[in-house]
């Protein structure tokens, strides 16, 4: 038995009134109709301000000028089991210049994508032509409805041939008729009865044809000229009903308010088609010689009627060998003589209708459902996925890069950290922040491994050593925002400021091959911190803080290594309970545990294993602490909440081949939606951190492999493919946004990508197999669908 063919739809989609819409439908129905094997669905563009009832097989919505919905699409198609996507081109259906939206979604799918082009230019633009070029790249074929436009892709854009497929607009199938049993079902007037049909616009031409009337209304005074169609929706907008007025304004200055009727209205197909075939001539007097297909004309066509129209690129080629006749633009004149010659001469007219209703027979819907079908096979057939999509990180370098800390050095001075840089140059209106100082000393601590590193770095941990001992306050907690003038902006900082310092300092703490003094200061303001970090409430606070007291914990400090030289500084201690107290520290350890475990039991469900009800910032820093907590209590309830809210991370961040981290653009709410940008780097350093962590507790391959992913975001594994190291200076960049990376190179995030590879480098001798698949439950993967499904009501 057969694979069933699903074959997805990329377009705007009925009920919406546009003729891509109703093209859209007809053809999805037309591939169904002739292939019993195959399965469709569709993806449609959409506006904010537009709310439609769309039928069961629209699966996502994409609002044109949202970024992240195109990335979101993509995931869905990757995701759905599609076999192939059929893509409806026009420019303005999408966001962006040109349309160039819809290379967010293109470049992230490993399908093959045939695309119809609704519109080829001649002579395009820049911005028209890189991304006429773009789409050609992308697409395993190029549907075209006219070798008008096949010429052009080949001489203008140097398409090759064989990805060029030539398929006429489909019509519906009628049998040739005359126009009288029609008229009379619609109660139409008429003699003859002249139709120009489809959303109104400037460009229709309409006012060409109502200039000639009036030579053709004074010999035939029971002449009605049928304008049938609402204003196009994107012109009612922008200009209201301007264009109709104007029109309307014309035909009372004509005289013609007998003969000219109006129908305001978008008509269903089937009540459309009754019109055509009510009608004796059509007219087609398009303003644009460039337009290279025309819906209309082709029903007009397929229907047999005797047709009039301006000399556009389609008309020129539809109407040849006598199937219409053509005017040139603006010749009033010529409309006039050639509907008299129809009209005059109904021998001849009729001839004319049957060559156009014999042509139109390779038009039907039915041969066009054929055609597309045999294109989608071939495609299959020859398609291998794309490698920029397959293998689209090959450009990751093997090995990792070397330490460089010139850009942390540049940042430096004898104060501490500035926070931020202007294209790479610090920026010292920003002045510095413990929260970086505290990070930087788990930083350079971890990438101590020798006495010889001790000296090379002595002269930065002595510089953010005296910054921390300046910043404490006399309760114990942290100034945070220093100016440059050395002026400190806060009371204190926040609760996270207080636990990045403990971080840093307990990291110091435990450095053995830190100088006794250094330690010793390190100790002393942990001690004098005790009562605030006891405090503490905030998770991450409490994390950080873990993360500080759980390399204090491990190595063994106590107060006797320390109490000589506590005793010979009571000055600034001001009690004996402010000495180091290992069981002090460590029952303040075990207690924030038990509150992160008591906050996880609160908010987590079947399919969402996380502390709190949204995703926000630091998060595999929760994850971490916990399984730090395991590594030092063995108490298995640690361990298995570490592992778990880890592997939450996971599943709704890892994207098969790279992560996708939860961007700061309102973060990702239970039910809600995960935003796809303003993601920070530093995410991707905790990551690698926890996952470090999991391997070296849980000894499963998988979290050294995600380590090493989640380590390659800054490379460029990532959803842009956007290098956010600086190989050159050692700076990092600081977010991703859907523009691209944000240029500003600061602190936070050069130092969170030394923690991350100094982490990993103690485990470069190991092999990494890449296979790993993460696991994803059925009601986060549920979960994951619906969210990438767009609420009608939103």
């Amino acid at each position: 038995m057969n694979k069933q063919l699903k074959v997805l739809f990329i377009g705007t989609y009925v009920p919406k009134e546009c003729g891509i819409a109703t093209f859209t439908s007809d053809l999805l129905n037309s591939v169904l109709g002739e292939n019993n094997d195959v399965h469709c669905e569709v993806i449609v563009l959409s506006d904010p301000s537009e709310t439609y009832n769309y039928p069961e097989e629209v699966v996502f919505q994409i609002q044109k000028d949202r970024i992240e919905d195109y990335y979101l699409a993509a995931d869905y198609i990757n995701q759905s089991g599609a076999d192939i996507v059929c893509l409806q081109h026009e420019f303005g259906l999408f966001g962006g210049d040109a349309g160039d939206y819809i290379f967010a979604l293109l470049s992230g799918i490993n399908k093959p994508v045939i695309t119809t082009m609704h519109t080829v230019i001649r002579e395009p633009d820049p911005e028209y032509r890189a991304s006429t070029e773009k789409l050609i790249r992308y697409s395993e074929k190029l549907v075209v409805m006219s070798q008008s436009a096949v010429n052009m892709l080949k001489e203008v854009y140097k398409a090759p041939e064989d990805k060029i497929e030539l398929i006429f607009h489909g019509v519906p199938d009628y049998p040739f008729n005359s126009c009288s049993k029609y008229k009379k079902m619609l109660n139409l007037k008429g003699a003859p009865l002249i139709l120009t049909f489809g959303l109104l616009s400037q460009n229709k031409g309409i006012e060409s044809v109502f200039e000639a009337l009036p030579g053709v209304v004074s010999q035939y005074p029971d002449l009605i000229y049928l304008v049938l169609g609402a204003t196009h929706p994107m012109v009612k907008k922008i200009q209201g009903e301007s264009y109709r007025h104007y029109l309307e304004n014309k035909v009372s200055e004509l005289g013609l308010e007998n003969n000219v009727v109006f129908h305001d209205k978008f008509v269903e197909k089937e009540e459309l088609c009754n019109y055509i075939l009510a009608s004796d001539i059509y007219a087609s007097p398009y303003l644009s010689r460039e337009q290279i297909v025309s819906g209309a004309l082709t029903y007009a066509m397929g229907m047999g009627k005797a047709i009039v129209s301006t000399p556009y690129w389609y008309a020129q080629e539809m109407l040849s060998e006598n199937r219409g006749l053509l005017v040139d633009f603006g010749d009033t004149d010529g409309f006039k003589k050639s509907l008299l010659y129809l009209i005059e001469n109904p021998d001849e007219c009729n001839d004319m209708r049957k060559k156009a209703y014999d042509f139109g027979r390779k038009m039907t819907w039915k041969n066009v459902g054929k055609e597309y079908n045999t294109v989608f096979d071939k495609a299959l057939k020859n398609y291998n996925t794309h490698p920029g999509i397959q293998n689209r990180f090959n450009f990751l370098p093997i090995q990792l890069p070397e330490i460089k800390l010139d850009h942390l050095k540049l940042l430096t001075d004898d104060v501490g950290i500035i926070q931020h840089t202007n294209f790479g140059i610090p920026a010292r209106r920003y002045g510095y922040s413990t929260d970086d100082v505290g990070r930087a000393l788990v930083a350079l601590t971890q990438l101590i491994d020798s006495q010889k590193k001790t000296e090379e770095f002595r002269g930065l941990i002595t510089t953010y050593m005296s910054f921390l001992e300046h910043a404490q306050t006399d309760t114990g907690h942290f100034h945070n925002f220093m100016s440059y003038k050395r002026e400190f902006l806060d009371e204190k900082g926040s609760e996270d400021t207080l636990g990045r310092a403990i971080y840093g300092l307990g990291h110091v703490v435990s450095c053995p091959y830190l100088s006794k003094n250094i330690r010793t200061l390190a100790n002393t303001l942990i001690s004098k911190s005790r009562q605030e970090i006891k405090n503490l409430g905030s998770p991450r606070a409490k994390a950080y803080t873990m993360c500080g007291l759980y390399e204090m914990l491990r190595a063994g400090v106590d107060a006797d290594e320390f109490e000589s030289v506590f005793n010979s500084r009571r000055d600034t201690v001001k009690s004996i309970d402010s000495l180091v107290d290992k069981d002090n520290f460590e029952s303040i350890f075990i207690t924030h545990a038990d509150s992160l475990v008591d906050l996880y039991e609160a908010n987590h469900k079947e399919d969402w294993n996380w502390f709190e009800p949204t995703v926000t910032y630091s998060n595999a820093k929760l994850s971490e602490s916990l399984l730090l907590a395991y590594n030092y209590t063995k108490d298995r309830t640690y361990r298995k909440i570490g592992l778990a809210t880890l592997d939450f991370l996971t599943e709704i961040q890892w994207r098969g081949d790279f992560f996708d981290l939860v961007g700061n653009h309102g973060w990702y709410s239970y039910n809600g939606k995960i935003p796809l940008f303003d993601q920070q780097p530093i995410e991707a350093g905790y990551l690698t951190q926890a996952y470090i962590s999991a391997y070296e507790i849980a000894h499963e391959r998988k979290y050294l492999e995600l380590a090493k992913y989640s380590f390659e975001y800054f490379l460029g594994r990532n959803r842009l493919r956007t290098v956010m190291y600086d190989y050159s200076t050692g700076g990092v960049f600081d977010g991703l946004g859907s523009d691209g990376r944000n240029c500003n190179q600061g602190a936070e995030s050069v130092i969170c990508f030394l923690m991350a590879l100094s982490s990993l480098n103690k485990h470069t001798n190991e092999p990494i197999i890449v296979a790993f698949q993460p696991k994803v439950s059925d009601g986060v993967l549920q979960k994951k669908k619906s969210l990438l499904s767009i609420n009608q009501e939103e």
